[in-house]
């Protein structure tokens, strides 16, 4: 059956001259899939006083909605259908046109299952989005469609917005709004998440549609982020691969603890108290690789107790080989440099440290030395006394790999920041401190930077400036 299907329950009452249930003032929506998300949105803006028009191509979930009933198991989804059904907010259809007529903005949430090829499966995506723009088609009011399914970046602004425009003959920003808002629900907590958000997310292709969208989350979350619809649409992605990476984590930590006889819950309940570093912001931002005299050393320490003991720790074992490939990275953006003088701002493995141990900028450096680079270094945190030449003798001790560049690296430095800019063709910046910005914001022209660090939070409208990973 498809979305534009007519059936008995088509019918839905207009132009009623009896006092309405709902607020006049507020937009009225629909929604189109009233599977998990698509049912409990229509049930909590119902019970905020929005006017809701649901759509399925299911006759069961289209007759549940309409008489009040939960399609699925989700705690209060029923009592509050029921609500909104009684109190006249709720209504349900499998005739999308019809719906979209009615409403000044359509919440898109059907499904996105995984295609044969391990993508994304499209085909409900583009069947509803033909559908609102034949809708569009016979509107002559604004009308705002919100995506809230899980979908690549890119889906919204290549596949809905064509999609509607060519079925609608209608424009973007002119014509109609369009915005990606992810949703964040835990199944069995989805009200209650709904209600209380971790965060609200809004990628809006105007302010028109984002002002609107505004209104319809400001009675649950006064602090909407606005941002572009393909930012909206991976961090969605980036939520839940997290989210499963977390699982993966706790349970290769449970399957090592208990080949040792440890109880993972009490090294765990420990784990979880750190609020500054475990479960914090840090260490999650795009940078550099790690390293230093922890990291590397106590992953491989992990790996080879697991090994040891035949447990499979997967996730883990991939740390080592996933810091190397961001290495590689680094090296790649410097192949095209070849023969140019490279210097390098910043070779301990963080700032605020003279810690040479496991310096992941030592690995670019040792690789191109081997290549037959030209190199330069300046690292404020250098001084080459008694106590860091002990430290180089460390590093070349425990790393092989490093040894000629320890022999070669205070031979390499120079006095200033600013000399190194004089004298380097292309400068790698792996410490994100004030006086390293200074050095690259006052470079001269000629100057390419390779920026390993994140120097800045706005990136600089410059052609000879690269990140690593922005």
């Amino acid at each position: 059956m498809s979305l534009t299907a007519q059936t008995d329950l088509d019918v839905i009452e207009a132009g009623s001259s009896q006092p309405l249930p709902f607020d006049l003032a507020k937009p009225s929506i629909s929604v189109i899939g009233l599977g998990y998300v698509g049912a409990v949105s229509m049930a909590c803006l119902a019970h905020l006083g929005f006017r809701m028009v649901g759509v399925d191509i299911s006759r069961d979930r289209v007759r549940a909605i309409r008489a009040g009933r939960a399609p699925n198991v989700e705690e209060r989804l029923g009592e509050l259908l029921a609500e909104g059904a009684a109190a006249g907010r709720i209504e349900a259809t499998q005739n999308a046109i019809a719906a979209v007529l009615q409403t000044d903005v359509t919440f898109l949430s059907v499904g996105t299952p995984t295609a044969k090829d391990g993508g994304c499966d499209f085909s409900y995506v583009r069947l509803a989005s033909r559908s609102i723009g034949q809708a569009l088609a016979l509107k002559t009011a604004y009308h705002v469609v919100v995506l809230r399914c899980s979908v690549p970046p890119g889906t919204t602004l290549d596949i809905v917005v064509p999609e509607i425009e060519l079925a609608s003959g209608k424009k973007l920003g002119r014509d109609f709004g369009i915005c990606f808002n992810p949703e964040f629900l835990r199944e069995g907590m989805a009200v209650a998440d709904f209600f209380a958000p971790p965060k609200t997310v809004v990628g809006a292709s105007d302010a028109r549609a984002a002002e609107l969208v505004s209104q319809i989350y400001n009675a649950i979350d006064k602090n909407v982020v606005f941002t572009s619809i393909n930012v909206a649409e991976m961090v969605k992605y980036v939520d839940n691969v997290w989210h499963a990476a977390k699982v993966a984590f706790g349970n290769e930590v449970g399957r090592l603890c208990k080949s040792l006889s440890i109880d993972s819950h009490d090294v765990m309940d420990i784990f979880i108290k750190d609020t500054k570093l475990n479960l914090s912001p840090y260490y999650l931002k795009p940078a550099f690789a790690f390293g230093g005299s922890c990291l590397p050393k106590e992953v491989r320490a992990v790996s080879h107790i697991a090994g040891a003991r035949g447990v499979e720790i997967p996730l883990i074992d991939s740390l080592i080989p996933s810091n190397k490939a961001h290495i590689r990275e680094a090296l790649r953006l410097l192949d095209r440099h070849k023969g140019k003088r490279i210097g390098f701002l910043g070779v301990t493995f963080k700032p605020e440290t003279d810690d040479l141990r496991e310096s992941p900028t030592l690995d670019v450096m040792s690789a191109l030395l081997a290549n037959g680079e030209s190199l330069a270094v300046f690292d404020p945190n250098l001084d080459f006394g008694p106590l860091q030449q002990a430290q180089i003798a460390y590093v070349r001790h425990a790393v092989p790999a490093h040894a000629a560049i320890m022999d070669a690296l205070k031979g390499l430095t120079v006095r200033s920041a600013d000399e190194l800019m004089r004298n380097c063709e292309v400068v790698v910046v792996s410490h994100a401190t004030d006086h390293f910005r200074k050095a690259v914001t006052d470079r001269p022209k000629n100057v390419e930077i390779i920026d390993l660090a994140r120097l800045f939070k706005s990136l600089p409208q410059d052609s000879a400036y690269r990140g690593i990973a922005w």
